[in-house]
């Protein structure tokens, strides 16, 4: 089969590898300028690549100048949305994969999204392309548990080991001609938006289970939950509960214990700052994160 890969970032950067390896036919790729490594494999093996948004037609016309034929499209954590001409260019199928057991979970990073909202399980959908996102029939489905200390950055590892099985398994299906499709429920379809840096304040009137949810989803390498303590901001990697005691009446925020890993009051337990990014740091007891 002749595969377009769109690809982006490490996780389609692991995938595309996994495939040019395994002598798949990868005939055209389609990703970002700051896919280096990508743009680099295209390099490396001779693939033609299509860098840029691929929308008004801009990507259908540099692939129907070039004459380049397609049995299958394979999006892989690409960077932007696809139109009609595309998702209909190949001659078997356009598919995606998606970083959750979808119809759940649609939208932008929703392993993260996952951990925050408390789930127990999160896992990869391969599924069919089609205009409304994350919306085709699916392909297969991958689970993976979310443990209670999980990070985003350790599911994210997961799924470079997840991803490439999935997308061989989908392949074998679709290569054979027994791809075994089935609708998404669209009455249990949910979908969550893209995440900034700057959407990680951590609000101290919150349980502490919440907290704990928000701190490790966006735990290192990714930008990170903080707090501001005396107009500086404090980037949180870890917390943790403690049994030391408090007053309900006290503000939640309140640092019940100073040092370098304070303990705050929530509203239903004391929770130490287990892991900071400013180590040097040192909190008073009684002050207020803000």
């Amino acid at each position: 089969m002749q595969i377009a890969v769109a690809a982006s970032g490490n996780l389609g950067h692991g995938a595309l590898e996994n495939l040019l390896l395994g002598g798949y036919e990868v005939n055209c790729i389609f990703t970002n300028r700051a896919s280096g490594a990508i743009l680099q494999l295209a390099e490396d093996y001779g693939v033609p690549s299509f860098v840029g948004n691929p929308r008004n037609g801009e990507a259908f016309h540099w692939v129907s100048e070039r004459d380049i034929k397609c049995d299958v499209l394979l999006s892989v954590n690409y960077l932007y949305i696809f139109e009609a001409d595309l998702i209909n260019w190949p001659n078997k199928i356009a598919l995606n994969v998606h970083g959750s057991l979808l119809p759940k979970y649609r939208g932008r990073t929703p392993h993260v999204w996952a951990i925050i909202n408390g789930e127990k399980e999160t896992g990869v959908t391969v599924h069919e392309m089609v205009e409304r996102l994350d919306g085709g029939d699916i392909i297969l489905q991958r689970s993976l548990p979310i443990t209670n200390s999980k990070t985003g950055a350790e599911i994210l590892h997961d799924f470079h080991t997840i991803y490439p099985k999935a997308i061989l398994s989908a392949l074998e299906q679709v290569a054979v001609g027994n791809a075994q499709k089935y609708h998404q429920d669209e009455g249990k379809a949910t979908y969550f938006g893209k995440r900034q840096p700057s959407d990680g304040l951590v609000i101290w009137d919150w349980q502490w289970q919440r907290i704990h949810n928000w701190v490790r989803a966006q735990a290192y390498p990714y930008p990170g939950a903080f707090t501001y303590y005396n107009n500086k901001k404090v980037i949180i990697d870890e917390v943790e509960p403690t049994d030391v005691g408090f007053d309900y009446e006290t503000p939640n925020g309140t640092i019940l214990v100073g040092g370098a890993k304070p303990i705050v009051k929530t509203p239903n337990m004391a929770v130490r700052l287990s892991s900071l990014r400013e180590p040097n740091l040192l909190f008073r007891t009684n002050e207020k994160l803000q």
